[in-house]
């Protein structure tokens, strides 16, 4: 019989894997990714702010988590933070180092079969980029239809490339230039520092094509992470947004064949198919707040896997080459645990329920030993703890935290020598994940067990299935074996070592997870 993968849901010990590990079958783009604000990482010159020196520094612990896959938010120049206003397309931003720093990264990375993906801003500049700032200069400028513009006295009346969308159905996303010199607006969907570009202007698209090829070829990135995918036109241009990313993806892999390309389309799964076509990977917001919901309340009342089986079964209707992009909390939510209160027992199981799920599961930065964060952005974004106070001198300093301290959460350092940390939960849930072939690529079932307390589904491959159950309540559930389950036979991985598999009853203590072949 096959030894138990076991690591127990507490926080006083552990059992680590018992037997010798197969090579993880995880390959890309599946496996599991990991966000990364640079900013907040890791500091190598002593600034106080991460730079990519200090995260080719911290590759090994991200090689150790067992991530296949680095996503970068923005790293081209900016004047703020969070370099979502890009000013120079073709740049790394002086605050995270240099290009040759930028391509050691990525050389090192892939050395450690980490891919590289980053941040790309197609739907607007910063309000300081050149082509802009020559568009809001010169009248005359072939950059004025870079961007989308309205006399100012007959805004609510535009009916240009970009008018007020379904999104947001006020004026506010039109802005005067400074000093209204043109007395013309320009068209910003998320701010005035964030003029849309015009993508009926072919340059436009031209322009995004040579920036691809830049970042394929010249600094060897493995993809872009899409932002607000769903923004190049207005809602009621739909179809143009969806026939966009067609072309897009077209041109991307005509220099990369095998680009990876996943988008941020922030809605309601009816309105995200039509994106699939172009872009094959996309952030399934649903399921984050569903697991959030569920993992909170400690009942599944809404369905959680026949939902997602219902949304997931309609998306390869119209591809099959979708691949699920899945996570709790990115850059723009409340932390995780924060959602919970805190409550780490709930925090693994809602990795647990990410881990169990087909597709390409993101961890966010510091999710893996619980950092903490509730809005605005600054504080979801906090620095990585590393160590205590500064024992560790990569530590980043760009802001005091407020919810992320080494007071409120267990440092790296000191969870790494603790085998029942949430940092070793993580790093154990990835490991057997990696090495499952039915969990890597296998399809979702749903399970015959209806357990209000549990969240339960079937993963097969080939003719491997695996059976999965998550206890959400703090009570130990006994699930009798029927008929159906009889085929379930052996504990492969748990993280509780009361659970049990007889040929009477499961047992399922509380907050643990089981798979079961």
């Amino acid at each position: 019989m096959r030894k138990v993968s076991i690591l127990w849901v507490g926080l006083l010990w552990a059992v680590p894997f018992a037997c010798q590990q197969p090579k993880p079958v995880a390959q890309w783009p599946q496996g599991v990714n990991y966000e990364v604000f640079v900013r907040s990482f890791a500091d190598s010159n002593g600034d106080g702010i991460g730079d990519f020196n200090g995260l080719t520094a911290r590759l090994d612990h991200l090689q150790e988590l067992g991530v296949g896959g680095v996503w970068l938010m923005p790293i081209m120049k900016s004047p703020t933070y969070h370099k979502y206003d890009v000013t120079d397309y073709k740049s790394i931003d002086p605050e995270y180092g240099t290009v040759e720093d930028f391509k050691k990264f990525v050389d090192e990375a892939h050395k450690r079969n980490i891919r590289v993906l980053v941040d790309l801003i197609l739907n607007h500049t910063g309000y300081d980029h050149p082509w802009f700032q020559r568009a809001i200069n010169e009248k005359d400028s072939p950059y004025r239809d870079y961007y989308v513009w309205a006399k100012k006295d007959s805004i609510r009346q535009q009916i240009s490339k970009k008018t007020i969308s379904l999104d947001s159905d006020n004026i506010t996303q039109w802005h005067p230039v400074k000093g209204d010199t043109l007395a013309e607006h320009y068209y910003g969907f998320f701010w005035g520092g964030m003029p849309d570009l015009n993508f009926d202007n072919p340059n436009v698209k031209e322009e995004f094509v040579d920036i691809g090829s830049f970042w394929l070829k010249d600094m060897n990135v493995d993809g872009f992470r899409l932002d607000a995918a769903k923004h190049i036109f207005p809602t009621e241009r739909a179809a143009d947004n969806h026939a966009f990313w067609v072309w897009f993806r077209t041109e991307m892999t005509k220099i990369k064949p095998e680009v990876y390309l996943v988008g941020e389309v922030w809605s309601k799964a009816e309105d995200v198919a039509p994106y699939l076509n172009g872009l094959p990977a996309l952030f399934n917001f649903d399921m984050g707040y569903a697991i959030t919901e569920a993992v909170r309340k400690g009942v599944d009342s809404t369905g959680l896997i026949a939902t997602y089986k219902r949304i997931n079964d309609f998306y390869l209707q119209t591809t099959d080459e979708y691949i699920d992009a899945t996570f709790l909390k990115n850059h723009d939510q409340n932390r995780i645990l924060s959602e919970l209160k805190g409550d780490l027992n709930r925090m693994r199981v809602a990795a647990s329920i990410l881990m169990s799920l087909p597709g390409t599961p993101y961890v966010y930065y510091g999710e893996e030993i619980g950092m903490l964060g509730m809005k605005p952005d600054e504080y979801i974004r906090e620095p990585f703890v590393w160590d205590a106070g500064t024992a560790d001198a990569m530590q980043t300093k760009w802001e005091t935290p407020r919810y992320s301290t080494d007071q409120t959460v267990v440092p790296l350092a000191q969870q790494k020598k603790d085998p029942a940390s949430l940092f070793h939960f993580y790093k154990n849930w990835i490991r057997y994940r990696n090495q499952s072939e039915v969990l890597t690529y296998g399809r979702l079932e749903e399970s015959p067990i209806a357990v209000r307390e549990l969240v339960t589904l079937i993963r097969s491959h080939g003719q491997e299935k695996r059976l999965i159950i998550h206890n959400l309540s703090d009570v130990e559930v006994t699930v009798p074996v029927t008929e159906a389950l009889k085929e379930f036979t052996l504990l492969d991985f748990t993280t509780h070592p009361a659970a049990s598999v007889s040929a009477t009853d499961i047992r399922v203590p509380a907050y643990g997870s089981l798979v079961i072949q």
